[in-house]
């Protein structure tokens, strides 16, 4: 005699046997569908497009990563010459300002009696004076006065007045193409020209030494008796 598997006889025990058996006899799950009409060709036009647009895209960023390469390296070009630059300038700077500075010019003063343009140098003035003068690439003198009015008689003085200081220095030994003459009758006083003493002092050529010549320098032309 056969014996029956048990069968539970209530609805709430046989639903899960149920439900076992549709599972092991249901079929596998279908994969997704896909719609074909949202598919496009890889020669479709608007996909080339795309693909046009993205090569264009990195193009434009390969140049700019070469662009900025480029100005980065011309940068530090400029800045190398720029250091280079202000490393000149220092040096020459430094240089000027080790070189020995030139002196500055001497003046030397010689007084006249009065109405008078006979010229005598004491022992002191002439060694003071005449090395320097020898040396000198220039050489100015300036004839004054103690008049107080331009007068034909004043300007032969002033003028005579240079002259015969020119006249001894070329005498000492000072090359006549070095020296330069000018001559003023009246004003540009040193001195009270109201009291005796400040007429003397007034009476005068200052004798201006150059220890370099200026570029406008020429040579004196000899001047007429």
């Amino acid at each position: 005699m056969r014996t029956r598997p048990y069968l539970p006889h209530t609805a709430a025990a046989t639903l899960p046997w149920l439900l076992w058996l549709a599972s092991c006899s249901s079929p596998p799950p279908r994969p997704p569908q896909v719609d074909e009409s949202l598919r496009r060709p890889a020669n479709h036009a608007d996909t080339l497009a795309l693909h046009q647009c993205q090569a264009q895209l990195q193009s434009q960023r390969d140049e700019t990563a070469e662009w900025r390469q480029t100005a980065e390296r011309r940068g530090q070009q400029i800045l190398a010459l720029q250091q280079a630059d202000l490393a000149r300038q220092a040096a020459a700077l430094a240089a000027e300002a080790d070189r020995p500075q030139a002196a500055a010019n001497t003046m030397h003063t010689l007084q006249f009696a009065y109405g008078s343009t006979q010229v005598s140098l004491t022992r002191e003035q002439a060694s003071a004076l005449l090395p320097d003068a020898r040396q000198a690439p220039l050489v100015v003198l300036r004839g004054r006065t103690d008049g107080t009015a331009d007068t034909p008689g004043e300007s032969r003085i002033a003028r005579e007045r240079a002259a015969a200081v020119r006249d001894l220095l070329v005498g000492a030994g000072v090359d006549p193409r070095r020296i330069r003459t000018t001559h003023q009758p009246s004003g540009d006083h040193t001195a009270d020209n109201t009291t005796a003493g400040g007429r003397a002092l007034n009476r005068r050529v200052e004798v201006e030494i150059y220890r370099a010549a200026p570029v406008s320098a020429q040579p004196t032309r000899q001047l007429a008796d």
